[in-house]
């Protein structure tokens, strides 16, 4: 415990800690009659997949290519990854983090056909 030094009330603390234990009860999950969400990612999950079986092991993907996958792991592990094809439908621009000066906000372009 700590030394109290003459002059310095213990008051002010022990109140303090009296009101802050209060807070447990304005808790609103704990609240009677509040949903309490124990479970419910699992039960909406159950209810939501197609076949139940595929939650305890899932199914092989029959085209999918082992070695496509292992190459784009080792361009990433290289740092030689491919840039994404332009698919036209949108203008990406690089953005800089943290530093808004660095990177020009991109120019509007009109989509509209009128």
């Amino acid at each position: 415990m700590l030394p109290r030094r003459p002059g310095h009330p213990v008051w002010p603390f022990l109140a303090a800690a009296l009101l802050l234990a209060g807070c447990d009860a304005m808790d609103p999950y704990k609240r009677e009659g509040t949903w309490r969400p124990e479970g419910a990612n699992e039960a909406n999950l159950r209810a939501m997949v197609a076949v139940p079986a595929d939650l305890v092991g899932g199914q092989e993907d029959l085209a999918g290519d082992g070695r496509q996958a292992a190459s784009a792991l080792n361009r990433m592990r290289k740092d030689t990854v491919r840039p994404l094809p332009d698919s036209a439908v949108a203008n990406v621009v690089p953005v800089a983090l943290g530093d808004q000066t660095s990177a020009p906000a991109p120019a509007a372009t009109s989509q509209g056909g009128n």
